[in-house]
């Protein structure tokens, strides 16, 4: 009688291993798991931003000095954060710094007066904290306090999220094409697979320049620099779906969702400026693709004299080595044209 029952048992699940009902009742949990994950990733970096170390460019007189430390140790527990002080001698050389984007501000201590020039497009966030612990800051140092904006936001876009959104719809159409191209092109080669990719990621980051610029206006942007910007990071995020794709088949989708959407995109600094982001994410972010998007397109926006390297190299080594390990391994990846006899191997959440 015992055995019977466990013969039927392991009947029943064998017979439900092989059903449409496993896989189905596997991405009931993992997306389960998932909305818990990807709501407790957005609410951990952006709810409730909280300042830590705040590079400021400090510009002070000897007559002066005496307030510099009381107005900062003000400031400092209003904000419930610490403030790294960084002296210039001159306003120009801190507003360079400003450009440079080596800080967030500059505090200029004449006599008894004292201005905070903070930059909106530097970090919209950050600024509008310094703007706010300002005025009692000086209430309680005794000082009188004048707050300008060094470097303030375009017209279109107020709160400075336009560029966040742009690159996360360049990071998420980038692995969505992807997917569908696994999913209703299993059949390409290698080659045929990296060329469509270029080239959806090439019209698709058009399309989002063109729309944000031309056609709503939000945004000014550096139009033919944005596009390249966008392309890249689309065809980036593309390749590491393929590459994921290479080893993992249909499953790929959980790593890339997981490194581009729950941790890449909170913590690429462009809903809320790093140094208010949770420590972790403060310091990976400019690492992963989309916090490199939003450093690339913020620089190429705001200071364009003074874009940087890095971001370009790390968008850059991403689409490589993903492309690389794809074409190393192109056997493991499921499709091309002797695979498309088998469609339950194709590539996607399906």
């Amino acid at each position: 009688m015992t055995t019977r029952r466990r013969g039927g048992a392991c009947e029943l699940w064998a017979a439900f291993r092989a059903s449409a009902a496993y896989p189905a009742t596997v991405l009931v949990f993992i997306l389960a798991v998932a909305a818990g994950l990807f709501a407790g990733s957005y609410t951990y970096a952006m709810a409730n931003p909280t300042p830590h170390k705040i590079p400021i460019a400090v510009v002070s007189d000897a007559a002066s000095s005496r307030q510099e430390p009381a107005f900062v140790a003000d400031i400092q527990r209003t904000l419930h954060a610490s403030l790294d002080q960084r002296p210039f001698a001159t306003y120009d050389q801190a507003v360079s710094a400003v450009e440079e984007q080596r800080v967030f501000a500059v505090l200029e201590l004449r006599g008894t007066e004292v201005r905070l020039d903070v930059a909106s497009a530097a970090g919209a966030s950050v600024a509008q904290l310094l703007a706010g612990a300002a005025p009692k800051a000086a209430a309680q140092a005794g000082v009188v306090v004048t707050v300008r904006d060094l470097k303030p936001l375009q017209p279109g876009d107020p709160r400075g999220l336009a560029l966040f959104y742009i690159s996360l719809a360049a990071v998420v159409v980038g692995f969505i094409g992807a997917i569908q191209l696994s999913v209703h092109a299993r059949e390409l080669e290698p080659p045929e697979r990296i060329a469509f990719t270029a080239a959806y990621s090439v019209l698709g980051g058009f399309s989002i320049a063109a729309v944000v610029d031309w056609l709503l206006g939000a945004v000014d942007l550096p139009f033919a620099e944005s596009w390249a910007i966008l392309a890249l990071t689309m065809f980036t995020s593309g390749m590491v779906f393929t590459m994921f794709n290479t080893f993992m088949g249909r499953w790929a989708m959980l790593p890339t969702w997981g490194l581009m959407v729950l941790v890449g995109n909170p913590s690429s600094g462009g809903a809320v400026s790093a140094p208010l982001l949770p420590s972790p994410f403060g310091v990976i972010g400019r690492w992963l693709p989309p916090g490199a998007s939003v450093s690339a397109q913020h620089a190429a926006v705001y200071f364009p004299h003074h874009q940087h390297v890095l971001p370009f190299l790390v968008l850059a080594v991403w689409a490589v080595v993903s492309s690389a390990v794809f074409w190393i391994w192109r056997h493991r990846h499921p499709g091309g044209r002797a695979e498309a006899a088998n469609p339950e191997e194709a590539g996607g959440v399906h």
